[in-house]
């Protein structure tokens, strides 16, 4: 067993050594192509995402992104006129969202910071948004980062989180094909179900926990694997009701009231 301090450590030494679908581009690091890929990539692989998340709602607010990585949803959100401050264990991931809210020309300046989001430097009620997509699944005390983000959120303010369904389609076909789980060999990653996700939130007064991320074609698999899934499971996986396997997507939002 590790104490925190040093799992943390060990998470920051993983993130600074690894770029979240670096893969998916073959643009040189820290150009405005490279950026432009991977920001393409992740709205075609979560096409659900701007639909559930509304990046241009929060204009004027104060927007604090937990986990920011190079800035992808955070510069949405400044688009979309928010007040956005970012944070991430990873010193690499900082500095290239600098990099990439500088070659977007953003006309406001972001607070970009290498930061603990398990111990936030921020006052008490600071923020009207916080923001975690697929941060709390790789953390070492994912309570701990939830309690952090409600105490800096304003009463009244919104949470968004998202963690990885125990109980999903993608979980099933991964052990059923022998594929592993992306970032699988990062110093923590836990899955949640439902249950386990609502109660770790249980000090919001409001939440609502909606399944999404299902199945459409992958770019990142090749070969005969990557063929059965895109042409049979996903086509496949389109004529089931949604009703029947929206439990089962990759994907749990939490949308939570202070």
């Amino acid at each position: 067993m590790h104490d925190a301090d040093g799992l943390i450590t060990q998470i920051a030494t993983y993130w600074n050594h690894c770029i979240h679908d670096l893969e998916m581009t073959e643009q040189p690091v820290g150009s405005l192509e490279f950026f432009d890929d991977l920001h393409e990539y992740r709205f075609d692989k979560l096409r659900y995402l701007p639909q559930v998340v509304d990046f241009a709602g929060y204009r004027g607010q104060r927007l604090l992104e937990v986990g920011c990585g190079i800035g992808t949803d955070l510069l949405r959100f400044a688009q979309g006129g928010a007040s956005v401050t970012g944070i991430d264990l990873s010193a690499q991931a900082i500095e290239l969202a600098k990099i990439n809210f500088f070659l977007h020309e953003v006309s406001q300046t972001p607070s970009l910071q290498v930061q603990n989001g398990e111990a936030l430097t921020f006052e008490d009620d600071t923020f009207d948004v916080v923001y975690a997509h697929g941060v709390l699944q790789y953390t070492a005390d994912p309570r701990r980062m939830i309690a952090e983000c409600r105490r800096v959120l304003k009463p009244g303010g919104h949470a968004i989180f998202m963690v990885y369904n125990r109980f999903s389609w993608l979980q099933a076909l991964s052990k059923v094909m022998g594929v592993g789980l992306e970032h699988a060999d990062a110093p923590v990653l836990r899955l949640f179900s439902i249950r386990q996700f609502r109660r770790m939130l249980n000090r919001f007064p409001k939440t609502t926990i909606v399944p999404e991320r299902f199945p459409v074609r992958s770019r990142l698999h090749k070969g005969w694997k990557g063929a059965l899934y895109n042409e049979i499971f996903v086509k496949a996986f389109t004529v089931v009701p949604r009703t029947l396997i929206r439990p089962l997507g990759w994907h749990l939002m939490a949308f939570c009231r202070k």
